[in-house]
């Protein structure tokens, strides 16, 4: 009687969830049977990446070459920053017209959601591709691919901010013939503020990661410097770089969650 009352410690499934698991189980087995790595790929890659890292110590650390070094990473570094900042402003807008219920345009707000999708599903790199072909190689490319990565990134978590920002000073407003700008600049704002700022200083990090890759299909930065060196063999170089971006990366993650704690 005990058993039959008590609940059971395993939930049941509907039949459809569970064709599903399977499905995606079998999907996994099969996808990893042709893309995962063998053991004899393991085996052989091994060695040869012990190999490369053996012609990779010491790191070159040649006065001359670390001069070269720190002003890319200085050039990497503006790229983020410059094109975050860009990004972010630009990403307000794009989040007043996205959000529910405080978005002036009504239902056309889907409009503006689907442009910040397409900014965010785009890969960086293909951005970058688009805008070297554009505007030529440079740093113009990469600031101006970090500015489109930002405003898919900041225009989400804007709006999502905005949507849940309280509600009740934005009825007092309403209630005294406030305008929809009014209530934006007045209420929802201050109230989203510590959202804003956290998802600003994440967008900065990303942006300082993403700035060293897109310099790998020209787009400036340190990336190009790490390309070239790679590119003719050149593997001291390339390890100094690395250590280089680690260190930055690295200094830039601590800053950033100090700085979000200040704000909590």
């Amino acid at each position: 009687m005990h058993d039959r009352l008590s609940p059971s410690r395993i939930p049941s499934i509907s039949p459809l969830t569970f064709c599903f698991a399977v499905a995606l189980a079998a999907l996994v087995i099969v996808s990893a049977g042709q893309v995962a790595p063998s053991p004899e790929q393991l085996a052989g890659g091994v060695p040869r990446m012990v190999h490369l890292v053996g012609r990779m110590i010491p790191p070159n650390v040649e006065p001359g070459f670390l001069l070269r070094v720190f002003w890319r990473m200085v050039e990497t570094f503006q790229i983020a920053l410059v094109g975050t900042a860009i990004g972010v402003v630009l990403s307000l807008p794009f989040a007043w017209l996205s959000a529910k219920d405080i978005t002036p345009i009504g239902p056309f707000r889907h409009i503006s959601r689907m442009l910040v999708s397409l900014f965010r599903t785009v890969p960086d790199l293909v951005w970058a591709l688009l805008f070297v072909s554009a505007v030529g190689l440079g740093a113009v490319a990469g600031t101006m691919t970090i500015v489109v990565d930002t405003i898919g990134f900041c225009g989400r978590f804007f709006a999502e901010a905005m949507e849940d920002a309280d509600e009740r000073p934005q009825e007092a407003l309403f209630a005294i013939g406030a305008g929809r700008f009014s209530v934006l600049c007045g209420a929802v704002l201050p109230d989203a503020m510590p959202s804003l700022i956290n998802t600003t200083l994440f967008a900065l990090e990303k942006a300082v990661r993403s700035s060293v890759v897109l310099g790998l299909v020209g787009a400036g930065g340190i990336g190009q410097e790490l390309k070239v060196a790679f590119d003719l063999f050149q593997y001291r170089n390339a390890s100094t770089i690395i250590l280089v971006i680690f260190a930055i990366v690295v200094l830039m993650e601590f800053v950033t969650d100090r700085l979000r704690s200040k704000v909590q």
